[in-house]
C-alpha cells in the first residue's frame, strides 16, 4: 500500500457502497457480448475488495443486480445467474481466506432454490470473518427495502417511525454508508439504498466498472475526505465539536 493509501486508511470512510455500472458498455466498446463485461466486472470487484481490506474499510456494499434488472434481455439475465453460481463456487474460498464475510441483501424468493442454498452456504461459511463485511445487493431495490421494512413492522403491530424503519431495513446489520460511488458516468442512485443514502457523500466516476481499480478507489476516498460532513449542523458547530475534548 502506498503512503497516500496509508493516510487514507487512518481517516477514511468506514462503510463504502458502490453502484457497479458500465459492464455492458465496456463490452460493447470492445465488440464483445455484454456477459463478457460482467465477467470483467467480477475482476474489478475482486480488486476493490482487496483494496478495501488493506485500507481498513470495514463494510463494502455493492449493487450487483437490481429488482429492475429482470427487465433486461433474457439471455443477459440468464448469464448473470450463471455468473453468480460460478462466482460463488470460485470466489467464496478466496474471500474466506482474506477474512471477508459475505452477506446477500435483497429478495430471495424469486431466485432458484439452488441459488438460494448457495447464498446461505456462502454466508454460513464466512460468518466468523472480520476483515471486511461484503454486502452483495442482489435482486435489491431501495423502494422494496423500505416497503418490506414497513410491512414487517405493520405485521408485528409495531409503530412505524424513522428509528424502527432504520432498524428493520435489510442493511440494519451494518448501518448507513459514509460514501457511495457510482461508476459509468451516470449521476443517479437508480433505486440503491434510498433511505440509507440520506447523508452519504456521493462520488460519480466516469470509469466503467471493469476499469475501476485501487487508484480510482483512493481518488473517491480522497474526494470524501476533502468534504465536510455536517449532518444538518453549521460549519462552526462541526468545528466546535471537533475541537472539544472527547
Amino acid at each position: 500500500m502506498t503512503a497516500a493509501s496509508e493516510a487514507l486508511s487512518s481517516a477514511g470512510p468506514r462503510h463504502i457502497a458502490i453502484v457497479m455500472d458500465g459492464n455492458g458498455r465496456w463490452a460493447s466498446k470492445r465488440m464483445l457480448p455484454r456477459t463478457a463485461g460482467h465477467h470483467q466486472g467480477v475482476e474489478a470487484l475482486r480488486r476493490v475488495v482487496t483494496a478495501c481490506v488493506s485500507r481498513q474499510v470495514k463494510v463494502l456494499t455493492v449493487f450487483a443486480f437490481s429488482s429492475e434488472n429482470w427487465k433486461r434481455p433474457a439471455d443477459e439475465v440468464s448469464g448473470l445467474m450463471t455468473l453468480l453460481a460460478m462466482v460463488l463456487a470460485k470466489e467464496v474460498p478466496k474471500l474466506h481466506k482474506e477474512g471477508v464475510r459475505l452477506q446477500f441483501v435483497g429478495a430471495r424468493e424469486y431466485l432458484s432454490e439452488r441459488v438460494q442454498i448457495a447464498l446461505l452456504d456462502a454466508e454460513s461459511h464466512t460468518r466468523s470473518n472480520t476483515a471486511l463485511l461484503l454486502n452483495v445487493c442482489f435482486n435489491y431495490g431501495g423502494r422494496w427495502d423500505i416497503a418490506q421494512a414497513a410491512a414487517k413492522l405493520a405485521a408485528a403491530r409495531e409503530p412505524i417511525t424513522e428509528e424502527s424503519l432504520a432498524q428493520t431495513l435489510s442493511t440494519a446489520h451494518c448501518g448507513d454508508p459514509d460514501l457511495i460511488i457510482r461508476t459509468g458516468g451516470e449521476m443517479r442512485l437508480s433505486n440503491f439504498l434510498l433511505w440509507q443514502a440520506a447523508y452519504s457523500e456521493l462520488v460519480f466516476s466516469d470509469a466503467l466498472w471493469p476499469d475501476f481499480d485501487a487508484q480510482l478507489l483512493d481518488d473517491a476516498i480522497g474526494a470524501y475526505l476533502a468534504r465536510e460532513r455536517r449532518f444538518g449542523l453549521t460549519s462552526d458547530q462541526v468545528s466546535d465539536a471537533a475541537e472539544r475534548p472527547s
